[in-house]
């Protein structure tokens, strides 16, 4: 399973709005802060827009916020927002070409029970942390140096 990097990119602005406290932050400032392209990053930050995880303000001192606490947010959120809420891995019944339908195929392969389990619990993990857990186990100082970086950009 891949992930892609707009998941990573998330969750970094996710965990910088956590910082910021109610400062909203337009897509080109998120842009300047970890050097990303514009364009892609924007259309991430609207797919956690339209997953409620963040919400757009528009204007001059407008910008992304986080819709909920960071409490309220987890990393399988994020995740779903980007990538979508598709399986990672998808049975077609590859055991069922060129022979003849059986009971067995009344219930999944052990492939693909074995695959479901660990995407099961891969997303478990994911739920049962926040965003407030990013904050929380961040660098001492991690914080300050955001919103100092944050601020030199305004």
């Amino acid at each position: 399973m891949r992930i892609g990097e707009g998941v990573e990119w998330g969750l970094h602005c996710c965990l910088t709005l956590a910082w910021l406290d109610d400062e909203p932050v337009s897509t080109a400032k998120f842009a300047t802060l970890f050097e990303l392209p514009p364009a892609y990053l924007k259309k991430r930050l609207q797919a956690l827009v339209r997953a409620g995880i963040l919400v757009s303000t528009p204007g001059a001192k407008g910008g992304f916020l986080l819709a909920r606490p960071p409490e309220q947010i987890t990393l399988m959120d994020v995740v779903a927002a980007v990538e979508g809420p598709d399986e990672a891995f998808r049975c077609t019944e590859i055991r069922q070409n060129g022979v003849a339908r059986t009971e067995e195929f009344d219930r999944p392969c052990g492939v693909a029970t074995a695959m479901r389990k660990a995407e099961l619990a891969w997303r478990r993990e994911l739920a049962a942390q926040t965003v407030a857990d990013l904050v929380a186990s961040a660098p001492a100082g991690a914080a300050a140096r955001m919103r100092q970086r944050h601020a030199r950009l305004t």
